[in-house]
């Protein structure tokens, strides 16, 4: 894969993220229409990134949305007068609809932010973060197998600090990561680093950065 090429497939991914934006997302939508190769890249990202879907469990409605309903249906009437009761029906199954959605289609709890690639500008991992900035989400796009006697550990580097360890990564699977602060995403870079079994004996990256983003 050429540099250009690599590049378009980060372009790729950002867009199918959502966190292409502004200028560069418009101009890469004009490419979209006259490049049908971009368009398969961003359907190839969009496949992926559907898998994170599973870890999102349905939501039960809670009783008190049951009750609503209830209470806006009309009250028994007689035959004469129940062609009347169809508008109501109407109405009673809008409401159903609309509370449903309000509960059931809600904001996901892990939302993507970015992708941390390799020296060779490949992804290779979905960094998603929660509403109020305090975990975030680590998924492998590609199985990775470390040797056995090697870790891979996140470390966090807020701007002008010294790197922080979040834990060892899962190489296999999605892994939640709690922040030490709120908000400690803003401004920072995100890095897994190859480290001894176990992690840093030392509390900093030891070995070498294999995946970073800037965020």
């Amino acid at each position: 894969m050429t540099p250009h090429d690599r590049r378009d497939d980060a372009l790729a991914a950002e867009y199918a993220l959502g966190t292409l934006r502004g200028g560069a997302r418009l101009r890469f939508q004009r490419r979209m229409q006259a490049e049908p190769v971009l368009v398969a890249r961003v359907a190839r990202w969009q496949s992926l990134l559907t898998g994170l879907d599973t870890t999102l469990a349905p939501v039960a409605p809670p009783a008190s949305v049951w009750k609503k309903i209830t209470l806006s249906l009309p009250p028994e009437q007689s035959a004469r007068t129940r062609r009347g009761v169809y508008p109501w029906l109407a109405a009673a199954a809008m409401a159903l609809m609309v509370l449903t959605a309000t509960y059931l289609w809600r904001a996901p709890d892990f939302t993507p932010l970015a992708v941390l690639t390799d020296a060779q500008h490949r992804a290779q991992w979905v960094v998603s973060a929660n509403r109020d900035g305090d975990r975030l989400s680590l998924a492998p796009l590609h199985t990775i197998s470390p040797a056995a006697d090697k870790s891979l550990e996140l470390w966090i580097i807020p701007a002008g600090k010294a790197p922080v360890s979040l834990g060892l990564v899962e190489a296999q699977s999605a892994r939640a990561f709690s922040l030490h602060k709120p908000n400690a995403l803003a401004h920072a870079t995100l890095a897994i680093s190859l480290e001894p079994r176990g992690g840093s004996p030392t509390g900093q990256p030891t070995g070498p950065v294999l995946y970073s983003v800037a965020l």
